[in-house]
């Protein structure tokens, strides 16, 4: 019996929840996946899942192996990259995990170009603003902004992008502007809720090197940016947006950046920006392909967001 393989049936049946899902995960049919874990049960003696035809869940046993192997199909994986360092070319599966917005603006157009330079690697991109498990959804590296970070992750800070406070014309045509943080309150503003825990992201400035949040008034909500900015640009209010997402609707003139005129002392505030991180479960996850995808990224990200 192919010992490894079966185990490593076993553990993609138990991360997708389904015997045919985590054979898909491993490019078998669904009756070689359910062999090999019927041979395991068979050499350990003791049933590890209970299937019927329409569910599979772990027994006792089951969950007291699966905490014991469930690392196996890792640690091989990282062995192989230990040994792919002793080579010229990164080569192997890429998984990426990434924030919605960000992946879809910011990765997608550049991860063609990072295809193309190394070819022996296969990539994928999960753009998604819900919490990612790098050990159960077996992700080599997530990109993550502050609020998203978690103990227990090993994360480099690799850019730090400029957020910009602006409206439509049409709002401040009939609002009008306001001339630093604080006259916020009196105007509608756009607010961004995270998907995870409900918490708002706060609308934070810096001035004279010290840090305050102005009281906003939430005219409307959502926990999508790019909602927000559509939101903006037909006239809804005040929003907060990475430089990347406002900077096109400010270009065509559908936005108007707020608080960057010169003169007025409470001008002199500008908005803290959104500090982006490379993160792995840890250091030995470092391997010569995420590596490349580091490197590639500080490369190619904008020179002005790089951390000073």
């Amino acid at each position: 019996m192919d010992t490894l393989r079966a185990i490593d049936s076993f553990v993609k049946a138990v991360e997708a929840g389904s015997i045919a899902g985590g054979a898909k995960r491993l490019g078998i049919s669904a009756a070689a996946a359910s062999q090999g874990i019927a041979r395991l049960e068979a050499s350990l003696g003791v049933r590890l899942l209970t299937r019927t035809t329409r569910s599979m869940s772990l027994t006792d046993s089951g969950t007291v192996y699966y905490e014991h192997v469930r690392h196996i199909a890792q640690d091989i994986e990282r062995a192989h990259g230990a040994i792919a360092a002793l080579q010229a070319e990164p080569r192997g599966r890429l998984r990426v995990a990434s924030t919605a917005t960000f992946g879809r603006h910011v990765l997608a157009p550049l991860m063609p170009g990072f295809n193309a330079r190394y070819r022996q690697l296969s990539l994928e991109l999960i753009t998604t603003d819900r919490s990612v498990d790098h050990i159960r959804e077996t992700v080599d590296v997530s990109i993550r902004f502050t609020p998203q970070l978690e103990e227990g992750l090993v994360a480099r800070r690799i850019a730090s992008i400029p957020f910009l406070l602006c409206a439509a014309p049409s709002y401040l045509e009939r609002a009008g502007h306001p001339l630093g943080p604080e006259d916020l309150a009196r105007h509608d503003c756009l607010a961004f809720r995270f998907p995870k825990d409900g918490r708002f992201m706060t609308w934070g400035f810096l001035r004279d090197g010290v840090r305050f949040e102005p009281e906003i008034r939430p005219a409307m909500i959502s926990d999508d940016i790019d909602v927000l900015a559509q939101m903006a640009v037909q006239g809804g209010g005040i929003t907060r947006l990475a430089a990347f997402i406002a900077r096109p609707h400010i270009d065509e003139g559908r936005l108007v950046p707020l608080f960057v005129e010169e003169g007025d002392t409470r001008v002199h505030a500008v908005s803290e920006p959104m500090d982006i991180y490379l993160c792995v479960s840890e250091r030995h996850d470092l391997t010569p392909k995420v590596r490349a995808f580091m490197d590639y990224l500080v490369e190619r990200l904008p020179a002005a967001w790089r951390p000073r």
